[in-house]
């Protein structure tokens, strides 16, 4: 029942934007904290930016602070990941769910990221 649902990666070339959506849905989306999660090739899954449940805190990695904004929009059981200024580090798939170490929802299929010219 519970579905997370990620979209809008694509190839980019270094110093590009995109836009990532996470729908979500089977389950009460406004009252979850929520986050973006990424993993590359041969690394571990880490977090990139988490969002409170109003969308009136989030948090960022150093590694994306400046260059990412996350946002959610609770009508929509949606949330996005705005990134701009992207660098071939920031090559990975991305996913969305809680921001709960050890309490994560069913992952999703992620959506890819590729930067690269």
């Amino acid at each position: 029942q519970v579905q997370l649902v990620e979209s809008g990666g694509g190839l980019v070339q270094p110093g590009g934007s995109l836009r990532l959506s996470c729908a979500a849905s089977g389950f009460t989306f406004s009252s979850y904290a929520m986050a973006w999660y990424r993993q590359a090739p041969g690394k571990e899954r880490e977090l990139v930016a988490g969002i409170s449940v109003g969308g009136g805190r989030t948090n960022y990695a150093d590694s994306v602070k400046g260059r990412f904004t996350i946002s959610r929009d609770n009508a929509k059981n949606t949330m996005y990941l705005q990134m701009n200024s992207l660098k071939p580090e920031d090559t990975a798939v991305y996913y969305c769910n809680r921001w709960v170490d050890g309490l994560f929802l069913s992952w999703g299929q992620g959506t890819q990221v590729t930067v690269s010219s």
